[in-house]
């Protein structure tokens, strides 16, 4: 990167807030991606939308690549500076703007955490729905750009059904706003759906106006063991096919409930193929009608055990058992590679039936999690040492296999976690030529100069 863009840059967002030495920048050069990590030429932090947007007039001019990036909580490579370039932190913008109970609405500076969000709507007795598993660092500008979901999402939908605003910076420093405080607007594009999900491809998004929910009465959670997890998979789609739309529809396979029960000791019945984790909120009469005719849909097919929580701290433990899956796994090996693919419902248990095939023909240890009510499944794959090569390459291998499996099945490489780099090499086998061709094309009316995040989402 040429002296006078350093000295550009380092002059709009000052100098304490501008990175280049080799220890500094070594922090940025990866995400929670494993096996992903390149070195960009500086980090910034800027302070407002101008500082965004002269840091990006500043690049488009030099032609240097960007990478937006929040808190580095993504799981597909989208931070990641693969091909040098700026990263640029938008962390310092992490202020709640606004929460508005009669709107049902908040605005909020990219930088804010989801679980800081939540906690601002529960103070007005709203809801911020979407529920990524990392919600207490992932910020809300991370969240929008690759459109994550959570444990929430069968009921309540994913990211993008609660955008209803940007504000957002072009590659060029022009500043735009998408949409805007309505529930209700179909005046042009539908620029704020497109940008949801663009994974910092297409503009950096400065502001979000999102739409809040009446917080709910009550919850409820009950856990189901089950004998394998073509059983529970079952069970998920009776539960389903009976008119219930709950809140929480999560599984766990026998070496997750291991690893989980070891990590936590949450008392799990280890003894199980799987375990079944279902909740609802509403009014206390409905969650707890809907708690009994879930749990009897259970026993009706070949639960060995089902209970549901008697009190708050207990569902909150039964929560923590699937939140903690990753970090349970993760003590297992040196590497864990935790990856999204997901399925039409009802074929849950053939995919994660082949799951099974797949790592035993690579020779590769296979756990698997999920939220069972989309068909979003999360193998995740353990290498005993970051040394074993061999081990890597065989887990990548399965790995694209199961997406190819995923696909053959009506499914997708990824159901949340995005595609960043991570997934690149598998996007055409989904999408086709044409659908990539068209994405070039979207790409280069936002960023002629292709500065924005490049190598990511096709381009």
């Amino acid at each position: 990167m040429q002296a006078t863009a350093r000295a550009a840059l380092r002059s709009v967002v000052g100098p304490g807030h501008y990175r280049e030495s080799d220890g500094e920048l070594v922090p940025y050069s990866r995400d929670a991606t494993p096996l992903f990590h390149a070195r960009p030429d500086a980090v910034v932090f800027p302070a407002d939308t101008a500082e965004v947007a002269a840091v990006l007039d500043i690049a488009t001019r030099h032609t240097i690549p960007v990478i937006p990036r929040g808190a580095g909580s993504n799981l597909c490579a989208a931070t990641v500076a693969s091909q040098g370039g700026i990263v640029l932190v938008l962390t310092r913008l992490n202020q709640i703007l606004e929460v508005a109970p009669a709107e049902l609405l908040a605005r909020v500076q990219p930088g804010v955490t989801s679980a800081a969000l939540a906690t601002a709507a529960q103070r007005e007795n709203l809801l911020w729905a979407p529920d990524p598993g990392s919600r207490t660092v992932a910020t809300i500008g991370g969240t929008i750009a690759t459109n994550a979901g959570g444990l929430r999402g069968l009921k309540y939908g994913v990211t993008r059904d609660y955008v209803l605003g940007l504000e957002a910076v072009l590659p060029t420093g022009e500043i735009i706003r998408t949409g805007g405080r309505l529930h209700k607007d179909v005046a042009g594009y539908d620029l704020t759906r497109l940008l949801t999900g663009s994974e910092g491809t297409l503009a950096v998004i400065t502001e979000a106006t999102l739409a809040l929910r009446p917080a709910p009465t009550t919850s409820g959670t009950g856990v189901a063991y089950f004998p394998d997890l073509a059983a529970a998979g079952n069970a998920v789609t009776a539960i389903i096919a009976a008119g219930i739309l709950p809140a929480t529809l999560e599984f766990l396979d026998a070496p997750c409930i291991q690893a989980v029960e070891n990590f936590a000791h949450l008392r799990l019945r280890t003894d199980a193929g799987a375990l079944l984790l279902f909740g609802d909120d509403g009014e206390p009469d409905a969650v707890a009608r809907v708690l009994a005719r879930m749990s009897d849909i259970c026993t009706a097919h070949r639960a060995l055990d089902v209970t549901t929580a008697a009190e708050v701290a207990q569902a909150e433990a039964l929560l923590a058992a699937r939140r903690c899956a990753l970090p349970a796994l993760s003590r297992l090996g040196d590497l864990t590679i935790l990856e999204d693919a997901t399925v039409p419902r009802p074929r849950i248990a053939e995919m994660v039936e082949r799951i099974g095939t797949i790592a035993a023909r690579h020779h590769v240890t296979v756990a698997t999690f999920g939220h069972a009510g989309d068909g979003n499944l999360h193998p995740t794959c353990i290498v005993k040492s970051r040394d074993d090569t061999d081990g890597i390459a065989r887990a990548e291998r399965a790995f694209a296999d199961i997406f190819a499996a995923a696909i053959d099945l009506g499914g997708t490489i990824t159901g949340e976690h995005g595609v960043g780099a991570a997934k690149l090499p598998y996007l055409a086998a989904q999408l086709g030529t044409q659908q990539l061709g068209l994405m070039r094309r979207l790409k280069t009316a936002f960023d002629p100069a292709g500065i924005l995040n490049p190598g990511k989402l096709g381009s």
